[in-house]
């Protein structure tokens, strides 16, 4: 995270947590008896079965709360991306965690294959290639979009251009949150 981001991660009481570094590192955590099955999911650009997502991020949350039980609001970053996540979240999560509000980062396809491509060339991501970018898109517009419409629906979405520069989007969220609290 960027240390502008850590920031404001800080004034406003939030955790970000992101199911996708999650997944990422319980890939990678010797003896997991989920890693290959993540690693697949994440190459061919599939969503991970709601179980492990949930309970990655339960985790997570539990771990920062015993840790710091002022630490109860979090920004959960790339989550939920299809209607059996949202169902997960709503069976796992009722009555201990609202949702505030949306944060929609919306972007043009090829802009974001750009971005991620250039990612691709630091980040050792078995996902940064095009052929997997553009399966992610195609789950995206099938699976995630009606979700994201859905939120819309019940007016919790906050939506960001992300096509713009890194300091305008910034700027952007910097707005949501002051706003949003």
């Amino acid at each position: 995270m960027p240390p502008a981001a850590k920031k404001q991660e800080l004034k406003y009481g939030y955790t970000h947590l992101s199911a996708g570094d999650l997944l990422r590192d319980e890939r990678k955590r010797p003896g997991s008896q989920y890693g290959e099955l993540i690693e697949n999911y994440i190459k061919e650009g599939e969503i991970v079965p709601v179980e492990i997502t949930i309970s990655l991020l339960k985790r997570a949350m539990d771990q920062t709360m015993a840790a710091n039980s002022q630490k109860n609001k979090f920004l959960i970053d790339g989550f939920p991306r299809n209607e059996d996540n949202l169902q997960g979240w709503n069976k796992t999560m009722d009555g201990k965690a609202d949702v505030s509000f949306v944060l929609f980062f919306d972007c043009d396809n090829e802009i974001c294959i750009g971005r991620c491509l250039e990612r691709g060339k630091s980040s050792g991501r078995s996902d940064d290639n095009r052929e997997s970018l553009e399966k992610r898109i195609h789950t995206y517009l099938q699976s995630t979009k009606p979700i994201i419409d859905l939120y819309e629906r019940m007016g919790k979405v906050r939506k960001v251009d992300a096509s713009k520069s890194v300091d305008e989007v910034f700027e952007k969220v910097v707005q949501i949150f002051d706003k949003e609290g």
